[in-house]
């Protein structure tokens, strides 16, 4: 099964969502990958500009590799048809862990 953690808001700055983020909602992702149900963890965050990538991309890639064999992906997007595609396509993705994919402009 594949957990999705759905964050509504962050900060705009970059560095105070990431603070933000380890500070609101890390617990609660580790906890779902805990979950012995969960096979992956898709981590949706709402769309951000550039300077948000690089937090994303390392949240996607420690959590992935601290919990390997659980897959852990990021997502940025605030529109949620976007949202569900790539939710779906990860759902069957075996092979696709530690990524940020950001579907916003």
């Amino acid at each position: 099964m594949q957990a999705v953690l759905t964050i509504q808001t962050l900060p705009q700055s970059g560095i105070l969502a990431s603070t933000a983020f380890a500070k609101e909602h890390l617990n609660k992702a580790v906890a779902l990958i805990g979950d012995d149900t969960t096979q992956a963890l898709a981590i949706v965050l709402p769309a951000a500009g550039p300077d948000h990538d690089d937090w994303r991309r390392t949240l996607a890639r420690d959590l992935a590799r601290a919990h390997t064999p659980i897959r852990v992906n990021v997502v940025g997007d605030n529109d949620k048809a976007n949202t569900d595609t790539v939710l779906a396509y990860l759902r069957n993705a075996p092979g696709v862990t530690g990524q940020y994919l950001a579907t916003h402009e």
